[in-house]
C-alpha cells in the first residue's frame, strides 16, 4: 500500500485502514440521514471495532457531539476507562482542535483520517497538535485514507444543502407576471 501520510504526519497507512475507514463512512452517512454534517468515526482495539460515532451536535444540542467525541465516549464505556491505550480512531475528516485534544487525553495510539480540513484541521492542515513537543501525549497520525470518498460525501452534502436553499428561495419568491 502506498504511503498516504501527509506533511507533518508520521505513519503510512496499513492494509486494514481502508476497511475501517469504510465503516467510518457508513457512520458519516448516518449523520447525513439525520441532517448533520456527514462525519463518521470508529474506534478499533486489537483489530476489532469497539465503538462508532457520527456527528450529532444539532440533534443533541451539544457543540461537543462531533463524530470523534461520540465514538470516544462509547469506547470509554465499553472499556470501562477514560483512557484508551492501544486504541485507534478512524474518522472521515481531519479532527479539529477539540477532538484532537480529547484524543490525546484518551491516550489513543493512532489516529487515521480521510479528508484534510484546510479550515479547522488540527493534524497538520492548520495546526498539528500531535507534533507539539510540549504536550504530554503524542498519538501517531496518518491522513488521506480514502480521502476522495471522504471529501466526496461532504461535498455532496453541502451541494445538496445549497441546492435545497436555492429552491426554497425560488419557491418563496413572488411570482413575476
Amino acid at each position: 500500500m502506498p504511503d498516504l501520510s501527509l506533511p507533518g504526519l508520521t505513519l503510512p497507512a496499513t492494509d486494514a485502514d481502508e476497511g475501517y475507514m469504510r465503516q467510518a463512512l457508513e457512520q458519516a452517512q448516518r449523520a447525513w440521514d439525520q441532517g448533520e454534517v456527514p462525519v463518521g468515526a470508529v474506534v478499533v482495539k486489537d483489530g476489532v471495532v469497539i465503538a462508532r460515532g457520527y456527528n450529532q451536535p444539532i440533534g443533541r444540542h451539544d457543540p461537543t457531539a462531533h463524530a470523534e467525541i461520540v465514538a470516544l465516549r462509547a469506547a470509554a464505556e465499553v472499556l470501562g476507562n477514560y483512557r484508551l491505550p492501544g486504541c485507534e480512531l478512524y474518522v472521515t475528516l481531519e479532527p479539529c482542535v477539540m477532538c484532537s485534544g480529547a484524543m490525546m487525553h484518551a491516550r489513543l495510539s493512532r489516529v487515521v483520517y480521510g479528508a484534510p480540513d484546510p479550515k479547522t484541521g488540527a493534524c497538520g492542515s492548520v495546526v498539528n497538535l500531535f507534533e507539539q513537543e510540549r504536550l504530554n501525549h503524542h498519538a501517531q497520525a496518518v491522513g488521506g485514507v480514502l480521502a476522495d470518498d471522504c471529501a466526496g460525501i461532504l461535498k455532496s452534502f453541502f451541494a445538496a444543502r445549497r441546492a435545497a436553499a436555492a429552491e426554497a428561495r425560488r419557491a418563496s419568491a413572488p411570482a413575476v407576471d
